[in-house]
């Protein structure tokens, strides 16, 4: 997480929101604490980074072979 202090945060506001609209998120500082944090209005999560991938085909995913049953130990041995 970037971390901005509030005269920072006022001179580029603009460039902040695009970095936020980029999925970043932004703590404000003041006097070196943390005092509001800029984030994106839907949290990014790892079906979001990928959904473009997907969507595009980018996958060519296939079933693994089934193994062959394994024996089990049964109550007797």
């Amino acid at each position: 997480m970037k971390h901005v202090s509030v005269v920072e945060a006022r001179s580029h506001f603009s460039a902040l929101l695009t970095e936020v609209e980029a999925g970043e998120e932004i703590a404000i500082t003041r006097h070196g604490k943390v005092v509001a944090r800029l984030a994106p209005e839907h949290p990014r999560s790892a079906a979001d980074l990928f959904r473009a991938l997907a969507a595009d085909g980018g996958w060519d995913f296939e079933a693994p072979e089934d193994l062959p049953a394994e024996a089990v130990a049964s109550w007797d041995d």
